[in-house]
């Protein structure tokens, strides 16, 4: 069985950083695509960024130039380290994995960020 845990998020001024960090249970993180998305209220949820198993990542437009993905296939963990930190970033991250024949939700934290 697949777990996610998020953790990381918080209450922040506008400008300020954070980091994010989701750690799996499982033996299939190594060779899974994770990502982060997001969904602020009213909103749909939408993909904030993504790191392959081989280490491509992606990023939606909002987040470029602020948000950075990685992971450490030794913790088993994926990070989102987000800079510059504007109220429109104000939602409940979730991680996801993207297996082979799977996908695992976490069940996401809550980064606010004031103005």
């Amino acid at each position: 069985q697949v777990q996610l845990l998020e953790s990381g998020g918080g209450l922040v001024q506008a400008g300020g950083s954070l980091r994010l960090s989701c750690i799996v249970s499982g033996s299939i993180f190594s060779i899974s695509t994770m990502a982060w998305h997001r969904q602020a209220p009213g909103q749909q949820r939408e993909l904030v960024a993504y790191i392959t198993s081989g280490g491509t990542t992606n990023y939606a437009d909002s987040v470029k130039g602020r948000f950075t993905i990685s992971r450490d296939n030794a913790k088993n963990t994926v990070y989102l380290q987000m800079n510059n930190l504007k109220p429109e970033d104000t939602a409940v991250y979730y991680c996801k994995l993207v297996g082979a024949t799977r996908t695992d939700w976490g069940q996401g934290t809550l980064v606010t960020v004031s103005s």
